[in-house]
């Protein structure tokens, strides 16, 4: 059976920092883009940030260019994402979600485009 577990969310001060780390198993993830998603109260999912197969190619929303990072861990199985400054706007679950990709560059952003999910983990950052 596929799953995406999330782990590292928690309450944070604005300025702070949290690194959110997504387990996979089940089958290889080798050749799936992986990506970060987040939805805060009220408004719907959005794109925070994704990572090829290949881990070559990053794409990130502008909101948080310069603070989030992405990168997968050596046996491409696990993805990470470190964020910095955050900002009582980045308070939302976030969830990551994979992708199967035949080219090793393509960098997916949109959530139709992911096939795995994992149940997601709360980020909140107090002002």
């Amino acid at each position: 059976q596929v799953q995406l577990v999330e782990s590292g969310g928690g309450l944070v001060q604005a300025g702070g920092s949290l690194r959110l780390s997504c387990a996979t198993s089940g089958r290889t993830f080798n050749n799936y883009a992986m990506g970060w998603f987040r939805q805060a109260p009220g408004k719907e999912r959005e794109f925070v940030a994704a990572i090829s197969w290949s881990g070559d190619s990053t794409l990130y929303t502008d909101s948080v260019k310069g603070r989030f990072t992405i990168s997968r861990g050596n046996a491409k199985n696990t993805v990470y994402m470190h964020m910095n400054s955050l900002k009582p706007e980045d308070t939302a679950v976030y969830y990551c979600a994979a992708d199967p990709q035949i080219s090793s560059a393509y960098v997916p952003r949109r959530s139709a485009e992911y096939n795995y999910w994992g149940q997601g983990t709360q980020v909140t950052v107090s002002s």
